[in-house]
This record gives C-alpha cells, structure tokens and sequence, in this order.
C-alpha cells in the first residue's frame, strides 16, 4: 500500500456521544467485518464496556475504503478457509493506483478519567473526527479533546451526531461548532450512527481532509508504542505507528528507552482482532509481538527500532501522566497476594496511566498503593483485578497528595493518613487545587453555583456558549472534587451538566486527621485527612455510617473518631442478643438470673478478644453521603 493511500484518525467526543456505534457502522459499511459476526459496540472488547455502555480502553482498527472517484475494478478477497471471517478487508488484492485507502481508526473513550487514552491515540494519527450529540450539543470534554487534538496540529472533521433523535437540533450545534472552530458551515457533517446516515460522507471526508502520514520509507526503522497488552502464550504485544522504515517478522528489534533487545515474532494489523501482516511500512498502525516476557521491558511511549540499524534518537513519547487519586488495595484473603502483586503488574500494562508501589498495613496485610486518574479509573481497576484475575479485594478511601513544610525545617509530601502527624510537626501543610470547566443549561446554574460553594470552590468567570448553554469556570480543593461531586452535579442537573478538570497548583491549608477505632482497634484504612471547619461534620458522618454498615457481633462495637488524642463522634452498634432463658419454663427466679449473669459474663470477655469482621464493600460504600 502506497503512503499516500494511508488515512490515521481518531475519533473524540464527550462521553455517551455515539463514538462506539458511529465506528460499528463504518466497520459494516467498509464491510472489516462479516456480518455474522457483527454486533453493537463491536470496538468494546471488555464485558465492563458493555455493561457499562463507555469504552475504557482506546480500540485500533484497520479499514478498506474505496473512494467513489475510483475508476479501478472492484477489489478482489482471496481468503483460505483457515483464515479468520475477521478482516475480510485485509485479504483484499490492492492496486497501487487505486482509489482505495486504507483507514486506520483509533475508537478512544470519552469519559475524563480516560484522556490519557486520548492523548496517546492523538499522536498516532493524523486526523481527528470531532463528535457531537445532536440533542446535547458541545459539552466539557468536547472542549478539552478539541484543545488536545489541536496541540497535536491535527486535521479536524467536525460532525453533528444522532441527528435522528427526536430532541436533535442539528442546525443549532453545526452553529456552535462554527463558533468554535471558525470552519465553514459546509464543513460540518450530519450522520446518525444509529441509522447509518451520512457515514459514507464521513469516510470521503477523512480521504479528503486528513494528509496522508509523514516519514520516509528509506530511514532507519522507528515506531511509536502508544499501547500495549500482555498475552499469557506471546508475551507482549505492543501496538505501533510506524514512523520511519519498516518492521516485519524475526527483525532483532532495540527499545531506545528500555535498551531491552528481541527479535519480532509476528506482526500484523487490525481488523479488530488480530491479522498477521509482515511487513509493516511507513506510516501503518499495527501491532508487533515483542517477544518479552517482562511487562516493564515493553512501555508505552518507547520507540522501536532495529538492532543492526538503530534510528539516531527516540521519538518524544508521552508527558508523563500524574495520578490525581491514591488507595490501597489489599486482597482480603491474604494468600492472595502474590495473584494480586501479577495482576497488577499486568494491568498496568495495559494501563499506563495506573501507577502503584508496595505498601503494607497492620490490620490488612500486604498490598499496592495506587494511583489513579478518578474515582471512575479507580473503580474500573478495582473491578477488573476481581474479574480477570479472580481476587476479592479491598480499596480503602482515596485521598490525594499533599506538600507540607516541617517546623524543624525541609518539605515532606504525604499521601495517606497514617503518615501524618500531629499538626504542630508542620509550620505549613499545601493542598492540591483544580480549575474546573462546568457546562450546563442556563437553567441549573443557581444549584451548580451553590453546590461549589459548599465544596469551597472560587468562582472565576462565566462564558456563554448561546443562549440556552453556558460554561462556569471554576477552581476547587481537589479533594473536595474526587468524592461525590460528579454525581451530585449530575443529580442537580438531571444529567444535562458536563465537567472537565485540570490541575493547577498547591494552596496552603489547614487540615486534621481523622483516625477511627473499631472496638478499640485503630483501623488505618478508615482514617482520613479533612479540612478543620468539617472535621466534626465529616467524623460524625462516618461514625454513622460504619454503623449502618458493620453487620452486629455477638458483642458491643464501639466506633469512634479521634482527633488526635480527643474523640469527636461515636457510636455503638449492639450485640447480637441469643435468648438463654428461652429454654426455662418455670422454677426460681434464680436460675434465670444465673444464666443472665453467665451470658453477661461472656460477652464482656468478648469485648476483650473479640476481632470484628469488616465487610469488604465497606471501605468504598462509607464514602456516599446519602
């Protein structure tokens, strides 16, 4: 295939805008995929994708597209009756003087936790497809996918989605994205990804407006990793962007990064699964099969090139992502946790922006501190550390990073609860702010506005979209965002609000610890750090909670809250009471009274020695301010 017949694009929109059906009907109409084996939201391989209707892994596939001024023959498939029904389009005779493209389309997902995702299929391409619902028009992260893709000089294609809905308003959004963008109006594309309208537009377009890929054929082999997966019998897959040169099978290959050296076992392309194809030239995405057994050897952001033949300097790679939110993980079987140490390390290979270290606590044995994105990130590794390695797992509050200066002189970061000490150690103690985009109707703002307040936001300014649609800027304690506020934001305007994040800087604070107590046994796991004017509002919460959700023992449970050496709230969760003198049926008072006082006696000597079974979910339900 001739460089100028290849096509690399992505496409970005705010989450829930149809990016996953508008790529199922550009694989059907490119006919990648046999229509048997056809199904909705094809690109999410992940069964928590479908369940969760988003996608959390950015998809890569390869498409045959003919444009419609081809005067060449129609293609011919050649296909053994061993090879896969996926990727029919790969097996097709291509003429170099054809009018037909390939396509190389990079599906990313759309929700905020993700944009790392994004940010790496942006530059792998060329092109990006901005997608915007019909009905809900542009929305915060439309806006920062947009910025994104601009930093990356790519070639934009602006298309109004779900224009079959009955509260489309197509005419207004194309207005909007003329605003935005300062394009023509003929440059905005209608399609429905439902129906299947307008698709085919779509796909003449990126022949059309995207260049072709830049690099030269004859220079020393150079290929971008921007993702990876671990697979139990090859090894490391890395998926690439040739840059320079060519890869193909049993090349001794040199990581610029790692200096890790193998030799190339397969490589191929997309189709989505996949399809070997040797070699892979300049400008094509595909995968190779690195031969490593080790998931660090392999990183996301290298540059591949040939042993023999190095290329002069590495490709720039990633900005190194910054997790936002911390936890722990600890397998609640203990046994466990070598699965557990493996299932991360394998994770991460597959998730870049994840990060963890060794940590280890008295109550709850060995385990991972982690990093991530969000509290939707955070949920999504919990969930698929349970489900693809089969772990029962424990994740304790999430808490962010904070920068304080010691009275004796020096600075120290601390991010858990256990690690900080008595206020007086510190002369200063810094917290990490965020700047806020909010996009909503006009309609919401009074309850959007009250909302940050509470969470001791600064309001900046305010920017209207149109007459219907306005964007709050804002700045708030990132601590105070990670918990509850996107679905409070969501609650308070009926689903209809969108909100993008960054961070900004580090503000001095003042802040306490919180540590709790479980039948006079400290529980770090619970223990959190909190702004000084809610300590008491925030301990009395979770006192509360934890009894609502610790099931009753065969004794008294005292929960309390401790604000160094003071108790701020408490409560107590009864024992469970056995009947002793149900078997009595008459005689003395005093055989009554004998096993009152025995039982009295057990349950204090339980008190003692009593161990409290805190369940799992605990750790995650206790943070819901219902």
């Amino acid at each position: 295939m001739e460089q100028s017949n290849i096509r690399n694009f992505c496409i970005v929109a705010h989450v829930d805008h149809g990016k996953s059906t508008l790529a199922d009907r550009m694989l059907e109409l490119t006919h990648t995929v046999a229509a048997r084996e056809m199904k909705e939201q094809l690109l999410d391989q992940m069964d928590l994708e479908r369940e969760r209707g988003i996608t959390i892994k950015l998809a890569p596939v390869r498409m045959i597209w003919e444009s419609p001024e081809s005067k060449s023959p129609k293609v011919q498939e050649s296909r053994t009756s061993s090879e896969s029904t996926f990727g029919l389009s790969d097996f097709r005779t291509l003429d170099s003087n054809s009018e037909q493209f390939v396509l190389n389309l990079i599906d990313t997902p759309g929700h905020i936790d993700f944009s790392y995702e994004v940010s790496r299929s942006l530059a792998a391409v060329e092109g990006a497809i901005l997608l915007v619902d019909a009905s809900q028009g542009i929305e915060a992260q439309t806006l920062s996918t947009l910025y994104a893709a601009m930093e990356h000089n790519l070639a934009i294609i602006p298309v109004v989605n779900k224009i079959d809905s009955p509260a489309a308003r197509p005419e207004e959004v194309a207005a909007d994205i003329v605003k935005l963008l300062g394009c023509a109006e003929s440059e905005v594309l209608f399609a429905s990804g439902k129906t299947g309208q307008g698709v085919k537009e779509i796909l003449d377009a990126i022949v059309e407006r995207v260049p072709q890929p830049s690099g030269n054929q004859g220079r020393p082999a150079k290929a971008l990793i921007f993702d990876s997966v671990y697979d139990p019998f090859r090894g490391v897959v890395a998926y690439v962007r040739v840059v320079d040169g060519s890869l193909k099978n049993h090349d001794e290959i040199l990581l610029m990064q790692t200096k890790c050296i193998s030799r190339v076992e397969e490589t191929g392309t997309f189709s989505p699964k996949f399809i070997p194809r040797s070699p892979l030239f300049t400008g094509e995405i595909g995968y190779v099969v690195t031969g490593f057994r080790e998931v660090s050897e392999a990183r996301v952001g290298d540059t591949v090139t040939l042993k023999n033949q190095p290329a002069d300097s590495p490709l720039p790679g990633y900005k190194q992502v910054k997790p936002f939110v911390f936890a722990s993980i600890f397998c609640i079987e203990r046994d466990q946790y070598q699965e557990l140490k493996e299932g991360i390390g394998k994770l991460k290979m597959n998730d870049a922006a994840l990060t963890f270290e060794p940590e280890q606590s008295e109550m709850l044995g060995h385990g991972f501190r982690c990093g991530f994105l969000g509290l939707l990130h955070m949920d999504i590794v919990r969930e698929r550390l349970e489900r693809e390695f089969d772990l029962d797992l424990i994740i304790t509050s999430p808490t962010v990073v904070y920068k304080a200066s010691l009275a004796s002189g020096g600075e120290v970061f601390i991010g858990r609860a256990s690690d900080f000490k008595q206020s007086n150690v510190y002369s200063q103690v810094y917290e990490p702010w965020a700047t806020l985009e909010i996009v909503t109707p006009k309609e919401y703002i009074g309850g959007i506005m009250d909302l940050c307040q509470s969470k001791r936001a600064i309001y900046k300014n305010t920017e209207y979209l149109d007459e219907e649609r306005i964007v709050l800027h804002y700045e708030m304690p990132l601590s105070e965002l990670i918990v509850n506020f996107y679905d409070q934001l969501k609650s308070i305007s009926h689903g209809y609000a969108s909100l993008n994040y960054d961070m900004a800087d580090l503000r001095p604070t003042k802040v306490e610890k919180i540590e709790i107590m479980i039948a006079d046994e400290k529980v770090d796991a619970l223990s959190f750090i909190v702004f000084f004017d809610r300590a008491q509002k925030e301990a009395r919460r979770l006192v509360e909670r934890l009894k609502e959700l610790i099931p009753k023992q065969n004794f008294e449970v005292k929960i309390q809250a401790a604000n160094g050496a003071s108790i701020i709230a408490s409560e107590r969760i009864s024992a469970l009471r056995k009947d002793v003198i149900a078997k009595l049926y008459g005689g003395d008072v005093t055989r009554k009274n004998k096993l009152l006082e025995k039982q009295k006696k057990g349950k204090k000597k339980m008190r003692q020695i009593g161990k409290v079974n805190i369940p799992s979910d605990v750790f995650l339900r206790v943070l819901k301010n219902e």
